[in-house]
């Protein structure tokens, strides 16, 4: 994972490590995620419970802090359906697209180192990008980093999947971007339409709405990332749709959503409920 840049506006609140102990009802799935005893248990156990049969897909996840939030349970949910996942967000920015601006610069030429290794070392089936809070710049440039990452998972023999990012509150260090970064994800629908068969474009507004702040939007207390909620009421839907896609049958909710995931130290780190 590329962690080394760290944003400084967009960076979690620093606070106490402590372990989850509280229940954080997933009204959506109809379930409740139980947190774990102690900090950073992550997903260490997944899968240990029961055997499963892989579907030899592999998916590489790709994105931003938000992106983040949502990779410990989106590992469950996979793992759980016999799919080998691993996580490449970043916690600095994570974007594919070079505005030109200094930061996304910097961003996007780690992201692009990492992408490259991460292609040789795990070979993935899938290269699924969560447009980030940072994919500005013009809509000519955001589509070119949008194909260019087609070109580079086609070559590697992958398909591709991007997401839009969820409404998140657009903030004094956002304001600035809020026009570009609408217009990223219909950049990424445009490349998706034009390259059908071997792109697919997921269109989380279908999920979470437009609006950050409704309860819809399972936003964590910042107004941008997700709890252990809405990270798994994400999953479950990615899932879903990836495997009507790739052809395989999601584990059920019931096999996933109450692992040791729910105990990642991010989350504490968000002031989700503890």
């Amino acid at each position: 994972m590329n962690s080394k840049h760290k944003s400084r506006s967009r960076s979690p609140h620093r606070m106490a490590r402590y372990a989850l102990s509280a229940v954080a009802a997933v009204a959506a799935l109809g379930l409740t995620l139980v947190g774990c005893g102690e900090k950073g248990l992550g997903t260490r156990d997944e899968g240990k419970s029961k055997q499963t049969t892989s579907t030899g897909a592999k998916v590489l996840w790709l994105g931003d802090s938000i992106a983040g939030a949502q990779a410990p349970a989106l590992n469950a949910a996979l793992k759980a359906s016999g799919v080998e996942f691993k996580d490449s967000s970043s916690d600095g920015g994570g974007t594919i697209v070079n505005s030109g601006e200094e930061i996304t610069q910097m961003i996007s030429g780690a992201t692009w180192k990492q992408l490259g290794k991460d292609i040789e070392s795990f070979r993935p089936t899938v290269v699924a990008y969560q447009v980030t809070t940072y994919d500005w710049g013009s809509q000519d440039q955001q589509r070119a980093a949008y194909e260019k990452v087609v070109d580079t998972a086609k070559d590697a023999g992958a398909k591709v999947v991007i997401v839009s990012s969820p409404p998140i509150k657009i903030d004094g260090f956002y304001k600035q971007h809020e026009a570009q970064m609408r217009t990223a994800p219909k950049a990424a629908a445009e490349v998706a339409g034009k390259n059908d068969g071997t792109v697919a474009f997921f269109d989380a507004s279908q999920l979470w709405g437009t609006d950050a702040s409704a309860q819809k939007a399972q936003r964590a207390p910042d107004g941008i990332h997700n709890c252990q909620q809405g990270a798994a009421t994400f999953a479950k839907w990615f899932t879903e749709k990836l495997g009507k896609q790739e052809s395989f049958t999601p584990a059920s909710v019931d096999s996933w959503a109450q692992k040791s995931w729910t105990g990642d130290e991010r989350y504490g780190k968000l002031r989700c409920a503890a």
